[in-house]
């Protein structure tokens, strides 16, 4: 599979939690109630973890999908 990094732009979340329940094993809620990409490195305004599997771009895409702010995207690297 190609790689992909999954982008999370946390300072724009509104705190719903959808993502965290769609998809634990890449993100949580912190505690100021605010989403948190696992393991990702933070980069300019953003949080970014390379994923290089199918099953680890469906969980990420399914939080994206959820997401109501679009804060989450999953690209191609």
């Amino acid at each position: 599979m190609e790689k992909h990094t999954v982008l999370h732009f946390k300072k724009n979340c509104i705190s719903c939690g959808a993502c965290a329940a769609i998809s634990p094993n890449y993100f949580e809620m912190d505690p100021e109630g605010l989403a948190e990409l696992k393991g990702s490195a933070t980069v300019d305004d953003h949080q970014e973890l390379e994923i290089d599997t199918e099953d680890a771009k469906a969980q990420c895409q399914e939080a994206a999908d959820v997401c109501p702010v679009n804060i989450i995207q999953v690209k191609k690297k």
